[in-house]
């Protein structure tokens, strides 16, 4: 038992849930009718829930109090680039999951109250505004409120409001931006307290996932199956035109030439082994040298890098609108126009804060969902289903983020050598 225990232990999350994956499908396959596989999914679905509003609350605290005021980086084009791309990226993917609709598989759909949607950009921001200023207490716990346009009258449902939560965790962040440096050590260590608990819950997503995929397949059969083929397809196709259409053309803006070799030589040295090691973070070292190879001021990318890979997640924003929009389809909410654009704003600020862990940008979505009016507990789900497409949708989202913090790094100098008149070349081979 110890050695299969080790055998385990040496193997990749993303191997642990293939396997959970295969286990459950099988499971669901042969005995449809077993009590007690489900509960697995139910567990791992619950505390991902519970866990979700903490972490974005202690995540952006500690992410705006380390903010150093008035500290000269010389990077600031550069971090317009990191913004402009991560938003960029959540808005193609509500456009393009606008046009290939993909419907989740999902419990308690039909019980879900699609006329607590909203319907119109009135709607919408009379919504935000109502839930931003709401009790912090009862933001972070049970409440969220929507608003009746026409009578004015104020409903509440069971679920965080993630809104609330946002917008008093930036306040609180800006206020403790000047609190003595013993304060922010301890606000650093409750967020990776927080991180560390989010890593446990996320080490039983093997089990979670069997649970969730047994549950699937017991009750909808192997045709589930094809529900997330089409989501994975969906993940990809759209990282894929982020990669090679949009930051082409944004490269193109700033330096006026064929982007193209320096998008492939990012994505060649950069995104395919970010593909393979799934960490922005553990990816660092390769990028430096990529910049170096390509004779960037080091003074910028040592500076660059390491904080491309925290906010700088085009990848992550891609993610969350997605299957936001997913989750909408599949409920019947309308998107409209107005609600889109601010999804796409949203997405690209929740995605900046996402937690430094496999999966972390999946914990964001009941976030984007809260829009909607949509429960926690099928947001939560969604987040089930994120787990379960994640062999392939994590790897290509930090192939996403982290060779586009090479590749805007190198756009920026290019471009300041070019008003320096020096002549860009960059070769795809290195």
């Amino acid at each position: 038992m110890k050695n299969i225990w080790n055998t385990w232990s040496r193997l990749s999350l993303i191997q642990q849930i293939c396997i959970g994956l295969v286990i459950g499908i099988f499971l669901g396959v042969a005995f449809p009718k077993a009590t007690g596989i489900g509960l697995f999914g139910t567990l791992f679905v619950s505390a991902l829930k519970a866990v979700a509003p903490i972490l974005v609350l202690v995540l952006i605290v500690n992410a705006i109090c380390h903010h150093e005021t008035g500290k000269k980086t010389n990077i600031k084009n550069i971090i317009g680039l990191y913004l402009v791309g991560t938003f960029a990226g959540g808005a193609m993917a509500v456009i393009v999951a606008r046009l290939f609709p993909v419907k989740l598989v999902l419990n308690g759909v039909d019980a879900a109250d699609t006329a607590s949607a909203p319907t119109d950009l009135v709607t919408v921001l009379t919504n935000l505004l109502t839930n931003l200023v709401a009790n912090p207490i009862h933001a972070l716990a049970t409440l969220s409120i929507s608003i009746d346009p026409e009578t004015l009258s104020a409903s509440t449902s069971v679920s965080p409001n993630f809104l609330g939560i946002l917008v008093w965790a930036c306040l609180l962040g800006l206020c403790l931006i000047k609190a003595r440096q013993s304060t922010k050590d301890m606000i650093e260590d409750l967020a990776n307290s927080i991180s560390q608990i989010v890593r446990w819950v996320i080490k039983f997503a093997p089990l979670g996932v069997m649970g969730l995929i047994y549950t699937a397949i017991s009750t909808t059969g192997l045709s589930v199956l094809v529900s997330y083929g089409q989501i994975i397809l969906l993940l990809v196709g759209i990282m894929l035109l982020d990669a090679l259409v949009l930051n082409p053309i944004i490269v193109f803006t700033q330096i006026r030439q064929n982007p193209y070799p320096l998008v492939l030589r990012c994505l060649k040295d950069s995104g395919i082994t970010a593909f393979f090691t799934r960490s922005s973070a553990a990816n660092i070292p390769v990028n430096m040298q990529l910049c170096e190879d390509l004779g960037l001021d080091k003074d910028t990318y040592a500076i660059s890098i390491p904080l491309g890979a925290t906010i700088n997640m085009a990848g992550a924003a891609i993610t969350i609108s997605t299957l936001t929009m997913c989750c909408c389809f599949t409920i019947g909410h309308q998107v409209p126009l107005g609600l889109a654009i601010i999804l796409s704003v949203l997405s690209a600020l929740s995605a900046c804060g996402a937690s430094g862990v496999p999966g972390g940008s999946l914990l964001l979505i009941p976030l984007a969902c809260s829009l909607f009016g949509i429960p926690g507990d099928i947001a939560a789900q969604v987040i089930g289903v994120g787990f379960i497409v994640a062999v392939v949708q994590d790897s290509m989202e930090t192939a996403i983020n982290s060779s586009t913090d090479a590749l805007f790094t190198a756009t920026a100098d290019f471009k300041r050598q070019k008003k320096e008149g020096k002549t860009i070349k960059v070769s795809i081979l290195g």
